[in-house]
């Protein structure tokens, strides 16, 4: 069945699909659906719209995402949901009590998960696991970085997968195989980063790494980033290139999860739709995404879409299979955790 399906990762315009997205989804059949802050104005609205695209593309369980990490890259927002810290915020707490800022993260993650799969929602692209360089872009190291201990920055991540599996969501780790020496943000320019391979080996490449070999490696997703990597390959972004894909994404790191590229939209990739879609399959993606673009170039991006790959499709259903496996038996007090969060990080910010 999945044979039908083209992979990329789209949205839509409103919180409800118009009657040409209607038509799209159902003719073109993406094989994800991504949700923005426009997309989302109450908890009813969201299973609607989650409802409807299912329903067009004829697929129950397609994977529908969204960006909520917490702090400033949040889609869902007060008064409707609740909000949670950044990053950053677990970080601190990690950092005076190893223990409880990772319990704290786990919590954090789980109540979260809670909120998104009540609605449907069974993807989040979090957790970021980047470990920053000291000049890294404020868009990245600003708030959304646990440590700039890659050990750190592994187990914090370990920790957010775990609570959002529980919850019974797949998380996305990112920016792989590593953004945090980007000097600019890849929405707006094309990052560089001419450090050696051996440096990136023990720093940016190691938590994601520990990710891929733990028990958990065909549970979560990752999404590829925007940056070129001039050791590897210096011609193109790690989202277009076979080589950073093959010898260290799927090579050195072993990741053999679900390959996301970052949005093709963004302006750190040149070139027309057509020419971004078709780099990003070569560079052997299972998945490309666009977001934030006209009714237009989505029709556009999903005519030159391929179908799924064999190899796509099994990590797909090796994914779904996971998450279904490991949501966490039982009826936690959602309260009583929140309360408990709420403590440990009122803790640390008096102490």
């Amino acid at each position: 069945m999945l044979t039908e399906f083209k992979a990329i990762v789209v949205d839509a315009t409103g919180t409800e699909l118009t009657k040409d997205e209607e038509q799209l989804f159902r003719a073109e059949k993406p094989a994800g659906f991504i949700l923005f802050k426009r997309n989302c104005v109450s908890k009813k609205q969201v299973k609607q719209l989650i409802a409807s695209v299912r329903e067009c593309v004829g697929w129950t369980d397609l994977p529908v995402l969204i960006d909520q990490e917490g702090g400033t890259v949040a889609r869902l927002k007060e008064p409707e949901w609740h909000e949670y810290p950044a990053a950053k915020v677990f970080g601190e707490l990690a950092r005076h009590s190893e223990p409880e800022g990772l319990e704290a993260t786990r919590i954090n993650s789980y109540l979260m998960a809670l909120d998104l799969i009540e609605m449907g929602i069974t993807v989040n692209c979090a957790p970021v696991v980047d470990v920053p360089a000291p000049d890294c872009h404020q868009f990245l190291a600003g708030s959304r970085t646990y440590s700039e201990d890659p050990k750190m920055v592994g187990l914090m991540g370990e920790a957010v997968c775990r609570g959002l599996l529980d919850g019974g969501v797949t998380p996305v780790i990112k920016h792989i195989p590593g953004h945090g020496r980007a000097k600019v943000d890849s929405h707006h320019m094309l990052p560089r980063t001419d450090a050696e391979l051996s440096e990136l080996s023990k720093t940016d490449f190691k938590p994601f790494k520990y990710l891929a070999q733990s028990d958990m490696k065909t549970a979560v997703w990752a999404m590829a980033a925007h940056v070129v990597f001039s050791h590897i390959d210096p011609d193109s972004a790690a989202t277009i290139s076979r080589r950073v894909v093959d010898t260290v994404i799927r090579g050195e790191i072993g990741f053999n999860g679900v390959l996301l590229a970052d949005d093709i939209s963004m302006k750190a990739l040149g070139g027309t739709l057509e020419s971004k879609v078709k780099a990003t399959m070569a560079a052997g993606m299972d998945l490309t995404m666009l977001c934030n673009a006209s009714f237009d170039d989505r029709k556009t991006a999903l005519s030159f879409t391929p179908k799924l790959t064999a190899k796509a499709i099994e990590r797909l259903e090796a994914a779904e299979g996971e998450r279904k496996a490991r949501v966490k038996k039982g009826n936690d007090n959602r309260k009583e955790l929140q309360h408990k969060l709420e403590q440990m990080i009122q803790k640390r910010s008096n102490g």
